[in-house]
C-alpha cells in the first residue's frame, strides 16, 4: 500500500514539474510574441517615416521644378523687355544720326485697348456656341461682334506665366508689321490678356486640308497660291527693320483663311526678334517645350541648339509645302517623300483630291520643299528662289483645268476681289508695288503720292520709314491669272 502511495506521489510531482515546464515555455512564447509585435510596430513606424520623407522629397522636387519654370518664364519676360529697350535705343540712335522725326515701333501701328466688359458683350459672355477653337492651358478663340465688326478673340490665359509671355510677344510682333498675308491685330484687353484679331471665316489651313466639316478639298491652284502667300509673308518678316522677325511656330494650324481663301499667318507667341547688324543671325533664344504635334514642323537644329534663326522658318515652310502637295500626314513626311523620290514613285505622292497637278512643276516644288527640309541650316535655300517656281506654276494654271473646279462662262459676271484694287485709285492694279507701310498700291498712284511731298502712308497717315516700292510679284501674277 505504501508503495502505491509513493508511486502516486511521484507521478503527481512529475506532472507538476511538467506543468511548470509548459507554463515556462508558454510565458517565453508570449514574451517572444510581444517582442515580435513590438518589432513589427517599430518597423511600421519606421516605414511610415521613410514614406513621409519620400513624399517630402517629391514635393520639394516638384517645387524646385516649378521654381525653375518660373525663372525660365521670367527670363523670357526680361528678354522681351531687353528687346523692347534695344529697339527704343536703336530708334533714338537713328533719330540722332539722321535728324529724322518719327515715332517708335510701338507707336507706328496703333490698335485699340478694349475693356473686358466690351469683350463679354461681344461674345455674349463667352457663349460656348461662339467658340471657334480650344487649345491647351486655357487658350481658346471665340467669334464676336465688336463695334459692328466681326472679330476673333483669343484668350491667352493669365494663370500661366508662359501664356503671359507669349501674349506680350505677340503684341510686340504684330505692333511692328502690316502685311496682306499676316493677320491684323485690332485691339488688346491687357487686364485679362485677350487679343482681338480680324475674323477669318474659312478657318485654318489644317482644317481645310483635312476637309473639316465636309468642306471641299483645296484645288492645286489654290494650294499653290497659298504657298506663295505664306512664302511672301515669311520673306517680309525676315526683311523687317531694324529687327528681323522669325515666326518660330509655322504650321497649318497657324495659317488662317479668309472668305476668298486668302491665307494669313497668325500665332506669333513664340517669335524671335533678331538684330540685323552687329551680331550673328544665329541668336540664342530661351528653351521652350515643343508640342509633340508640332514637332514635325520644327527645325531639327533648333531642337538641338535652341537657336532660332530665319532658317528655322524655312524648314517649317518646307514641311507645309510638302503637305500642300501630298495631303500629309506631317509626321515623317520628309522621309516618306525622300523614299518616293529614290523609288521613282514621286508622282503617286501628289494629292489627287487637289486635281490634276502639272507634274513637272509639282516635282520642282517637291525638290525645293526637300531642300528647305535639309537638316543642316546652311544647305537650305533662299525663299526668293522658291517664289520663282511658285509664280511659274501659278501662271501655268491659267490655262489648266482642275477636276474640282467649274469653268466660268464668259456671260457670268465676276466681281473684282477687293485685294486686287488699288487703295488710292480703286481700280484693278497692273503694276502693284508694296510700300513701307505693308500695303500694296498701283505704282503710278503711290509714286504720284510720294512725288507730291507726302512722307506718310495713304492708308494709316503714319510716317513711312522709307520710300522704297517693292514689286508685289505674287499679287501681280494672281491679278493676271484672274
Amino acid at each position: 500500500m505504501d508503495a502505491l502511495v509513493a508511486d502516486f506521489q511521484e507521478k503527481i510531482l512529475c506532472g507538476l514539474e511538467l506543468m511548470m515546464t509548459l507554463k515556462s515555455q508558454r510565458d517565453e512564447l508570449r514574451s517572444d510574441l510581444q517582442r515580435e509585435r513590438q518589432l513589427r510596430y517599430e518597423f511600421q513606424k519606421e516605414r511610415d517615416k521613410l514614406q513621409t520623407e519620400r513624399d517630402d522629397l517629391r514635393n520639394e522636387r516638384d517645387r524646385m521644378q516649378r521654381k525653375q519654370e518660373e525663372l525660365r518664364n521670367k527670363l523670357n519676360e526680361l528678354q522681351i523687355e531687353r528687346d523692347r529697350a534695344a529697339t527704343g535705343a536703336e530708334q533714338m540712335r537713328r533719330k540722332r544720326s539722321d535728324g529724322e522725326e518719327g515715332t517708335s515701333s510701338e507707336e507706328r501701328w496703333q490698335f485699340s485697348e478694349i475693356t473686358s466688359t466690351e469683350i463679354e458683350r461681344a461674345t455674349a459672355n463667352f457663349d460656348p456656341s461662339k467658340k471657334i477653337s480650344e487649345g491647351v492651358n486655357g487658350r481658346s478663340v471665340y467669334r464676336g461682334q465688336l463695334r459692328n465688326t466681326q472679330v476673333a478673340i483669343k484668350i491667352s490665359g493669365f494663370d500661366n506665366l508662359q501664356n503671359r509671355t507669349e501674349f506680350h510677344r505677340e503684341v510686340e510682333v504684330l505692333s511692328r508689321v502690316r502685311h496682306p498675308n499676316i493677320v491684323s491685330l485690332i485691339g488688346v484687353c491687357p487686364e485679362n490678356y485677350l487679343l482681338v484679331y480680324e475674323y477669318l471665316p474659312s478657318g485654318t489651313l489644317e482644317d481645310r486640308l483635312n476637309c473639316k466639316d465636309d468642306t471641299s478639298p483645296l484645288s492645286w491652284q489654290i494650294r499653290t497660291r497659298i504657298a506663295a502667300e505664306i512664302c511672301s509673308a515669311i520673306i517680309f518678316l525676315h526683311s523687317n527693320h531694324p529687327y528681323r522677325i522669325v515666326h518660330g511656330n509655322l504650321r497649318p494650324e497657324n495659317v488662317l483663311l479668309d472668305e476668298n481663301l486668302v491665307s494669313k499667318l497668325c500665332g506669333f507667341g513664340n517669335s524671335g526678334l533678331i538684330p540685323r547688324e552687329g551680331v550673328s543671325p544665329r541668336t540664342s533664344t530661351p528653351c521652350r517645350r515643343i508640342d509633340p504635334i508640332a514637332r514635325a514642323y520644327v527645325d531639327p537644329e533648333f531642337v538641338e541648339t535652341q537657336e532660332l534663326t530665319p532658317a528655322s522658318d524655312v524648314y517649317s515652310f518646307g514641311v507645309i509645302l510638302l503637305l500642300l502637295l501630298t495631303g500629309g500626314p506631317a509626321m515623317g513626311i520628309v522621309q516618306t517623300v525622300k523614299s518616293a523620290l529614290n523609288n521613282g514613285t514621286l508622282d503617286k505622292m501628289l494629292d489627287e483630291s487637289a486635281g490634276s497637278w502639272p507634274l513637272e512643276q509639282a516635282k520642282q516644288l517637291i525638290y525645293w520643299a526637300l531642300k528647305c527640309c535639309e537638316e543642316i541650316r546652311q544647305r537650305r535655300p533662299d525663299l526668293e528662289l522658291i517664289t520663282i517656281t511658285l509664280e511659274r506654276l501659278k501662271q501655268g494654271s491659267c490655262g489648266a483645268s482642275s477636276s474640282s473646279s467649274r469653268p466660268i462662262s464668259e456671260s457670268e459676271p465676276r466681281e473684282t476681289p477687293s485685294h486686287f484694287l488699288c487703295p488710292i485709285f480703286q481700280e484693278t492694279m497692273r503694276d502693284p508695288r508694296m510700300a513701307a507701310d505693308g500695303y500694296t498700291y498701283e505704282y503710278a498712284a503711290i509714286r504720284e503720292w510720294l512725288d507730291r511731298g507726302h512722307d506718310t502712308s495713304p492708308m494709316t497717315n503714319l510716317p513711312l520709314i522709307n520710300q522704297e516700292l517693292t514689286p508685289n510679284l505674287t499679287l501681280r501674277s494672281a491679278i493676271q491669272e484672274w
